[in-house]
């Protein structure tokens, strides 16, 4: 009787049962697809969206801001899940909104905006009407490329003489040159590519690993002459978006290439970052933040990490490092699933999926909109990527 107690009470006291990853797929999709249709609402043909502010106003932006293809892209991933054919309809409507690639192109923003919402509508629907914009906006990144100095222009004009400034961020805009290389078989945008990530490889890492923000190059002859960031806590700091961003378009570059340094690079940029995060796997918005643990998280950072380890997980040949990955990537897509980080009411937080997600911490604007504890419309699509990219990897 006693012993029938005790295992009674030992079953009522255990810890409930983990949601498997196929109910929390579906869980998840579910919500975005209500929040994806419900965004479509607050929209016209000009505008994005941008973010929610924590005092309760939705932000739209114009169709050149980098990150207009976030959102298409987003519910791509979503008809990919799902089949739902309203949101395949409202993915086709969002991305045709940016047609016009020299009005809405935005810099080495790019192939964010055109791989993310062009490239993902030519996967999903082998849609020849796409290819076109594809090769034209994959050229205008190509444009921005310097031979002197090895690298595409982030930011200012192509034809600009003086600062020749490249971001970590533009790892992630070699996947629209690889990609375009193969569909219109022009192998100098592949050139491209691999010669940006080899300067970068080279200029922008420090020995520990961890890279800098933002470089200045003298485009006369090739050198970097500062190094320093913009967004992250200081020069010396690393910002978690941009470890991410540099984690991913390496994992990205070996997938695309097979060529064993991207690996290498990859490899060692992760073994950096794990050991720094905390429990739950999100990161603080700059691992060397003095404030941590009193600052904010970046959900944006962990669902680029989160996607990005899973493809790592799949390309390393260490069987035990492969595992680690595998790991910290499903550990970061539940805690972003988790009522923490997650909207779990349709129509709350801006339509957005996430919360708390920091854009630019030092970003002053106008309007004064900083993106600072809010969601953010690529950290919705980098989570919905990594669920998939876990799913077709391990289910």
């Amino acid at each position: 009787m006693i012993a029938a107690m005790a295992l009674s009470l030992s079953s009522c006291c255990s810890a409930p049962k983990e949601e498997s990853m196929s109910d929390l797929t579906n869980r998840v999709f579910a919500m975005a697809a209500e929040q994806c249709k419900l965004m479509d609402k607050q929209l016209d043909d000009s505008v994005s969206p941008r973010t929610f502010t924590p005092q309760g106003i939705f932000v739209p932006t114009t169709l050149s801001w980098w990150c207009s293809g976030f959102y298409p892209g987003t519910m791509w991933y979503i008809y990919k899940q799902t089949g739902d054919e309203q949101i395949k309809a409202l993915s086709d409507k969002h991305t045709r909104k940016l047609a016009d690639v020299a009005a809405c192109a935005s810099g080495h923003d790019i192939g964010f905006q055109y791989w993310c919402s062009y490239g993902n509508g030519l996967l999903e629907t082998d849609n020849k009407d796409y290819l076109p914009t594809l090769e034209e906006a994959s050229a205008m990144l190509a444009r921005r490329f310097n031979p002197t100095v090895g690298c595409i222009r982030s930011w200012g004009r192509v034809d600009d003489t003086n600062d020749f400034q490249v971001i970590i961020d533009n790892m992630m805009n070699l996947e629209l040159l690889m990609e375009a290389s193969r569909l219109f078989k022009c192998d100098s945008l592949a050139n491209i590519a691999n010669t940006h990530a080899k300067t970068t490889m080279a200029n922008h890492y420090r020995n520990d690993n961890t890279c800098y923000h933002v470089l200045h190059y003298d485009q006369t002859n090739g050198q970097c002459v500062r190094k320093r960031t913009a967004q992250g806590y200081a020069d010396e700091s690393s910002w978690a978006r941009g470890q991410a961003w540099g984690l991913y378009g390496y994992a990205m570059m070996y997938r695309e290439t097979q060529d064993a340094a991207y690996l290498e690079m990859a490899e060692k940029i992760a073994k950096a970052l794990m050991p720094r995060l905390p429990e739950d796997g999100m990161p603080y918005w700059d691992y060397d933040c003095p404030a941590i643990p009193y600052t904010y998280r970046d959900v944006s950072a962990g669902a680029i990490m989160a996607s990005a380890l899973v493809e790592l997980s799949g390309e390393t040949k260490d069987a035990a490092f492969a595992a680690e990955c595998k790991a910290m990537a499903e550990k970061q897509i539940r805690s972003m699933a988790s009522d923490k980080y997650m909207c779990t009411i349709a129509g709350k937080n801006g339509c957005f999926l996430l919360m708390h997600s920091v854009g630019n911490l030092h970003g002053t604007e106008k309007n004064t909109i900083q993106e600072v504890d809010a969601p953010l419309t690529y950290a919705d699509y980098y989570f919905l990527e990594a669920i998939l990219r876990f799913n077709a990897l391990y289910k």
